[in-house]
């Protein structure tokens, strides 16, 4: 099944997505402050969406009511991008973005924030010069008020041509969090300068026009830590209290070969309010595969807090939530997301693969899926089920030598059957379990469609149901407890954003521009299919009864009630 490629590390974060069963944004902020963590099991009820996945533990099922199925977004001018309305229903407002948006919405205080490259909303940046942009809109009717600007940084390696900030924020109160693609954590005032003050400490802003924005801090990963992003930064933080918790992209250096920076840190923990470096771990190290574009996740587990990390090793890591000793946080357990056996191939050639995906977090269980960068292609993948409650190595495997001594990780190859290392069960195993399919026809084999394959997307779940997409453009149904497939769907198109549950569907969109909307059933059942006009890379979020979707070009509101279109598109 033919795709189209892009350059590489335009995740997300999805992400990935995000990247979620949450409780509300307001007791998100004030019980971060308390060092609590939302219940992991139910849904939020907010008017807000305020991070990738809604809260820290990351599961996309907003509790919103009364969303659309069916809509028409209008027409283009292809030649420009142009939104032109025309036939449209359903659809709120539309806004512009620039020519890449690789986020998802998030969407707080009344304002709808938006990562993308420039769009020439600012008079000094003319939409012909390269940015990273973060975009704030009027959440009513879509109104442009301010943006963020990050300008690219000369050597493309670090900072592909193009892609602009890839990320969603984190908005609490009248603060917005974000990685830009500079490998900068930002912490902005929501209200720019349009409430006419320079929140510092930061104040040497360029420009304190009031559709720009306010800076409170900033922390220059690269200079601070000597890490070097390959190609992107790309992490959706989220907050533990008043912990950060920040993923910094370290990666491998342009020959694919060697990691440039193996003692620089991987996961991070910031001083949310300051800006302060609190505690950083460099577990992976060497390990790194390709880059780490993934995005940390956060709840209370056993009664403990912890702070989750996918490593670009292909491992997952779980650390105390709270600040550590002498700079280091205290690792709670990792989780090798590999089959020892596997090998990792540059450009996607083995079947050993990183982690791009978010974890999710629900009913006390971690969710995570392996995944490559998109240029890689559609290779085999894994949705394992981990209980966070084991402390240790708990990965399902463990290599040993001759002596049965536990060998350490490494990079290409786990284990080296020439030096008598063999491969046992790890009897500590935290995997409740893994999906990699599930051979529908009995033949014995697993077949394109009924393959797991790489994934950029993160699981939501809700209902006793969880939904995932794959590269492939396959979409997954299981059961969250046991992993038994209830249905899988080809969407014949790269799926790289994460599938929202709500009011009793699921909305996912691919490659082609469709947003497909499926019942929440244990049965396929597809209501719809809406062409957005342009590739959707994101996750669809959803507030109350509308819609908020971001495509590769334009950012859409869309809801029943809508009538006559508002856009900024002129």
């Amino acid at each position: 099944m033919p795709h189209r490629f892009h350059p590489p590390a335009q995740v997300l974060t999805l992400l990935a997505v995000s990247v979620l069963a949450t409780a509300g944004p307001r007791f998100l902020a004030h019980s971060a402050d308390r060092g609590q963590a939302p219940n992991t099991r139910t849904s939020a009820v907010s008017s807000d969406w305020p991070q990738w996945g809604g809260s820290p533990s990351r599961n996309n099922a907003p509790n919103a009511r009364k969303l659309p199925v069916e809509w028409t977004v209008g027409e283009f001018d292809f030649r420009t991008g142009k939104w032109l309305g025309g036939d449209v229903k359903n659809v709120r407002w539309v806004a512009k973005l620039g020519s890449e948006s690789y986020g998802s919405p998030a969407v707080a205080g009344g304002k709808v924030f938006c990562a993308t490259n420039n769009a020439g909303y600012v008079a000094r940046y003319p939409a012909s010069v390269d940015l990273g942009c973060l975009l704030c809109f009027r959440q009513p009717d879509g109104e442009f008020l301010w943006q963020h600007s990050a300008e690219k940084l000369k050597d493309h390696e670090i900072d592909w041509p193009k892609q602009g900030i890839c990320c969603t924020p984190l908005v609490e109160a009248d603060r917005a969090w974000l990685v830009t693609n500079r490998g900068e954590v930002v912490c902005l005032d929501t209200e720019g300068f349009r409430d006419g003050e320079n929140d510092g400490p930061f104040a040497s802003e360029p420009s304190s026009d009031k559709n720009e924005s306010d800076v409170v801090w900033r922390y220059d990963m690269m200079a601070e830590l000597g890490t070097i992003q390959h190609n992107m930064a790309s992490c959706s933080v989220t907050a533990a209290g008043g912990l950060l918790l920040v993923h910094t992209s370290n990666g491998i250096d342009s020959s694919h070969r060697s990691v440039p920076a193996p003692k620089a840190p991987s996961f991070i923990a910031l001083d949310k309010r300051a800006g302060r470096l609190v505690w950083a771990d460099r577990s992976p190290g060497e390990n790194i595969l390709h880059g780490q574009w993934a995005s940390p996740a956060h709840a209370v587990l056993g009664g403990v807090p912890q702070a989750i990390f996918p490593g670009g090793d292909g491992w997952v890591y779980s650390f105390l939530a709270e600040p550590g000793s002498d700079g280091k946080p205290r690792l709670l357990w990792r989780f090798d997301c590999n089959p020892k056996e596997s090998v990792w191939g540059d450009g996607g050639e083995g079947d050993r693969n990183t982690i791009i995906a978010t974890p999710v977090i629900y009913d006390g269980l971690v969710y995570i899926a392996t995944g490559e960068d998109p240029e890689a292609g559609e290779g085999p993948g894994i949705l394992w089920c981990i209980d966070p409650t084991r402390r240790g190595d708990v990965s399902r495997e463990l290599v040993v030598d001759r002596q049965g001594r536990v060998v350490p990780p490494r990079r290409g190859l786990a284990v080296d059957k020439d030096a008598g290392e063999s491969v046992r069960p790890n009897a500590n195993s935290a995997a409740v379990w893994k999906y990699t399919g599930h051979d529908a026809n009995k033949d014995g084999e697993l077949a394109f469609e009924e393959t797991m394959h790489r994934t950029l997307s993160m699981a939501a779940i809700r209902d006793g149901l969880l939904v995932i997409g794959d590269f492939a453009g396959l979409v997954h149904c299981l059961d969250p407890k046991t992993g038994r497939p209830h249905w899988t769907h080809d969407m014949l198109a790269a799926v790289w954003g994460s599938p929202m549950l709500a009011d009793g569907k699921t909305y996912l969109g691919n490659e082609d521009g469709d947003m497909v909307v499926f019942e929440l059933s244990p049965k396929l059942n597809v209501l719809a299919k809406n062409n957005m006009g342009n590739a959707i890379y994101g996750s669809a979020v959803a507030v109350g009864d509308t819609l908020y979707i971001s495509t590769r070009s334009h950012l859409f509101a869309i809801a029943e009630t809508a009538t006559q279109p508002m856009t900024n598109d002129q």
